[in-house]
């Protein structure tokens, strides 16, 4: 039973072994889990991963074979009544109709106004101007254009909101995706500093021929192993504009992976807040305190920041301004504290550099990170290793 699965995932690169096959049969067989697909995910995920790395790949081959079978796992969505987020007719604008709608105004003018709406609205509405609703100028819905507004379900068309109410997945990053080159690893192998620390476990050949030609005896020498002593910190956006990256984030991660000994990394949207997180699944539910990451990892640790850091300005400057979340300080207030932990920080970014001019909210990023924002190229990654070795 199941064998398919078990040969998906060594085909994945998964190291599923029969031990642990029948280790999954015989907690089935005595009913360890509710008889759920969604239990049985965790339960086969327990069972066959042993790296946190490797979950999205298994993700893949678990929906590869139970296609059909698995219904959607985490976050209730939000109980808005489903046709109301039903675009029935996509209104298209040109760009001189764009041009003639305003914005409502400021960060708490559009919460007022969205708070207002939930009160008084009680039906459906479709292509207007003011209720929340499918394809019109409204500031709250989808499917339609506003400069500034709160989307409701739906899809990103403009890439303008300024808060998102709906259900987000997000798929962790795979550490095992190879480079097409290997450039991206050389480039990393300028943030280098060897050091020989730990257990002596390694065979020192010239110390071993030089002590026993001096004893007249068979002396052998041990050393321990020459690592990259570099102490490395990730923090990954992932989710909404950054989805077109995740095939150059997936090679960044897996280079570094292989390059440095000692790497921890963590997850974000858009710009880093009080929590963060390590599986994507369970963004909501499993998510490390930053002061604790603050507090855990010392400050000769490196940090990278790997984003696009394109979001409404909001979401960086006002408590409240995330758009899946109510957060208590703005992010500002975290970027801050981060940087002023880590002096050693730059932040790689995956959009063309000139475009960055365009985007407020990069322009403030780049601020908060003293200006060392550098583009995800391998010219950009070698300036940021400059970066990142030198003293402060």
């Amino acid at each position: 039973m199941f064998l398919r699965f078990l040969d998906e995932l060594r085909a994945a690169g998964i190291a599923a072994s029969l031990k642990e096959h029948l280790v999954l049969l015989e907690a089935l067989d005595a009913a360890v889990i509710e008889s759920t697909p969604e239990a049985f995910y965790y339960l086969a995920r327990a069972t066959y991963v042993k790296d946190e790395a490797l979950l999205d790949r298994f993700d893949r081959v678990f929906g590869k074979v139970f296609h059909g079978v698995v219904s959607d796992a985490g976050v209730a969505p939000q109980d808005l009544p489903a046709e109301w987020l039903e675009a029935v007719a996509a209104r298209y604008l040109d760009a001189e109709e764009m041009a003639r709608i305003q914005a409502l105004g400021s960060w708490d003018d559009i919460m007022a106004a969205l708070r207002e709406r939930l009160a008084e609205q009680h039906g459906r509405h479709q292509g207007g101007s003011k209720w929340i609703g499918t394809g019109g100028t409204s500031p709250f819905g989808n499917a339609g254009y506003n400069p500034e507004g709160v989307r409701i379900g739906g899809e990103s068309r403009h890439g303008r909101a300024i808060k998102v109410w709906e259900q987000r997945d997000f798929r962790n990053l795979d550490a095992d995706v190879e480079l097409g080159t290997r450039n991206i690893k050389v480039a990393l192998r300028r943030l280098r500093r060897f050091a020989r620390e730990g257990a002596a476990d390694e065979l020192d050949i010239q110390g071993t021929i030089d002590g026993t030609a001096r004893q007249g005896w068979l002396d052998v020498r041990m050393r321990p192993e020459r690592r990259n002593a570099v102490k490395l910190l990730l923090f990954l956006d992932v989710g909404g504009s950054m989805d077109p990256f995740v095939r150059i984030c997936e090679e960044l991660f897996s280079a570094a992976t292989a390059e440095f000994k000692t790497l921890d990394f963590f997850y974000f949207h858009n710009c880093p807040y009080e929590g963060l997180w390590k599986d994507n699944r369970r963004r909501f539910t499993e998510r490390t305190p930053a002061v604790e990451v603050l507090h855990r990892f010392g400050p000769d640790y490196k940090i990278v920041f790997v984003g696009d850091a394109a979001m409404s300005p909001y979401e960086i400057t006002h408590a409240g301004g995330s758009v899946e979340h109510n957060n208590d300080e703005a992010g500002a207030v975290w970027m801050e504290r981060l940087t002023g932990t880590y002096p050693s920080a730059i932040w790689l970014n995956p959009l063309p550099e000139p475009q960055w001019g365009y985007t407020p909210s990069i322009r403030l990023m780049r601020e908060l990170v003293g200006g060392r924002m550098f583009p995800l190229t391998l010219a950009g990654l070698d300036a940021g290793m400059r970066e990142l070795t030198r003293k402060r």
